[in-house]
């Protein structure tokens, strides 16, 4: 589990780094939508036959990070919202 949360915290680190522009988001968030990169990759890699869904492989890696970004941009989307609506 700490390995997993590791694993999410690095790749909301360079999800950060890949997206372009500044991000508005604490380390927290990072870590968080790190997470949520790795399940989805995990799965994915899991859908396509390269490992286990908690199993970080290349594949899963490459496409947790790439979901971390999504994520990432989709937190600020709606971060933006509300600062807009205010």
């Amino acid at each position: 589990m700490i390995g997993f949360i590791i694993a999410g915290l690095i790749i909301g680190a360079l999800a950060r780094l890949v997206k372009p522009g500044k991000q508005n988001l604490g380390w927290i968030a990072t870590l968080l939508l790190g997470l949520a990169g790795s399940v989805i990759g995990g799965l994915i890699a899991n859908l396509l036959g390269t490992g286990g869904i908690f199993e970080l492989n290349v594949v899963g890696f490459i496409v947790a990070v790439i979901a971390a970004v999504a994520l990432i941009g989709v937190a600020e989307g709606m971060a933006g919202r509300r600062k807009v609506g205010h």
